[in-house]
């Protein structure tokens, strides 16, 4: 892979010295980017996914559908907005503002490409940076998680106060394991700067060197963003809607792009971590043309569509995980796998310190091919479904239909030890028992 000129690379220190109509220029094109994805991405999901299942799709508003997402926007906005009674009025109509303006908030550090020409003015292709961009990130994102729990708690209704809790407690699980990703490449980088992390993998992409780190992300991702198969916050067959139950209109409107803000937002993310950012990928990096000039804005934009596509593909395709199932996951196997991929960064990062950047790399990609099969089989062992014997062998066994209190149904060939017509043991009997 050719990289690209070491000028084309903007640094912190390139940051701040814009003029403010530049500044401004940046801030809306950013909104508008955010704005503009959400109408195509909404549009793309019922076409890809009417097209996975073998339907027609939006076919109707426009050429071939195409203003399907822009007639829905209009319908919402112009719907009455019905506050129900009972709901703490204030938190209930500011939880979806806490819901969007986070979401856009964190595109601010994202680099779309590198040191261009403005009117006259040499400028990065990014709003800004910070020496933390990635920490600022996760700091956002982590407010707009109490738009969510506030819309649950504030709706005054039980389903809605389920969503919120369970969103609180997808974000506390899933969080720890995007961190530790993180962590491990932060290592690797010795930077936390966005711009700087793009940098980095002028040579090669950290997904072919942290693969354990871009696979655990890649899951984390769709937990944070309450995706299938992890929409459980939601969770329409259980929660009638979850948080957003009692929302109608606007307000429910501003929740979906709040949303599909965010699966640009991590898609964006995984792409400036793992796949080199704006920089062409190969062959095309052969050529000098490819990453400079306003060329990288298309290959970013490429790349983050690879994962919007993914996350269609997760909805179409996968059923909703149980939340046993989904706390496992993130407790027994993300998080002590994504410690230990830490420890083994660190470690590989220290004895080779004295070797060629190659042999580093062949090292690291080694060892993260080891580590991502572990966290298959992990997956596999915690997702499978306990083994069953072939044939119950139970005849002649007794068993009590009332232990416990409910009632429970005999197996074939078990016979009950009470009668079918006695009273349930009383709560002293249960006790003692």
């Amino acid at each position: 892979m050719t990289a690209p000129l070491a000028a084309d690379f903007p640094t912190l220190a390139d940051f701040g010295h814009d003029p403010w109509w530049l500044i401004l220029i940046k801030a809306v094109a950013v909104f508008a980017f955010l704005v503009a994805n959400p109408l195509v991405a909404i549009l793309l999901e019922r076409k890809i996914m009417a097209r996975m299942q073998s339907r027609i799709g939006p076919n109707r508003v426009g050429p071939r559908g195409a203003l399907q997402s822009l007639a829905d926007g209009v319908k919402l906005a112009l719907k009455e907005g019905i506050i129900p009674s009972g709901v703490d009025k204030i938190i209930y109509v500011l939880a979806p503002i806490i819901a969007v303006v986070p979401a856009v908030m964190a595109f601010a550090v994202i680099p779309f490409g590198p040191m261009v020409s403005v009117f006259g003015h040499r400028t990065p292709l990014q709003l800004t940076d910070l020496p933390v961009g990635v920490l600022y990130v996760l700091a956002i994102t982590s407010i707009g998680v109490y738009g969510i729990v506030l819309a649950g708690w504030s709706s005054g209704s039980t389903y809605p106060l389920l969503g919120g809790l369970r969103s609180t407690a997808q974000v506390i699980s899933y969080e720890i394991a995007m961190g530790l990703t993180f962590a491990a490449m932060f290592l690797d980088a010795t930077t936390m700067s966005t711009s700087g992390i793009v940098a980095a993998q002028d040579r090669h992409w950290y997904v072919l060197i942290l693969l354990p780190s871009f696979v655990i992300y890649a899951i984390s991702m769709v937990g944070e963003t309450n995706r299938a198969p992890f929409d459980l916050p939601e969770a329409e067959g259980e929660l009638v809607g979850g948080f957003h139950t009692e929302y109608s209109s606007l307000k429910f409107a501003m929740f979906m792009l709040a949303e599909y803000i965010n699966m640009v937002t991590v898609s964006a993310l995984a792409t400036t971590m793992f796949l080199g950012g704006w920089m062409a990928p190969w062959p095309l990096s052969a050529f000098d043309w490819a990453n400079s000039g306003w060329w990288p804005i298309l290959w970013f934009t490429l790349k983050v569509w690879v994962f919007m596509f993914v996350f269609i593909w997760l909805r179409t395709s996968l059923p909703r995980l149980r939340y046993d199932q989904f706390m496992n996951l993130g407790w027994k196997v993300l998080i002590p796998i994504s410690l230990a991929w830490v420890m083994v960064v660190a470690v590989i990062r220290a004895a080779t310190t004295d070797a060629s950047e190659l042999t580093r790399a062949l090292i690291s990609a080694g060892a993260g091919i080891v580590v991502t099969a572990l966290i298959c089989y992990a997956i596999w062992r915690s997702m499978r479904l306990p083994d069953q014997p072939d044939e119950i062998d139970s005849a002649g066994e007794t068993f009590d239909p009332m232990a416990g209190g409910f009632p429970v149904p005999p197996l074939p060939g078990q016979v009950a030890t009470r009668p079918s017509g006695s009273k349930p043991p009383t709560h002293k009997e249960m006790t003692d028992a």
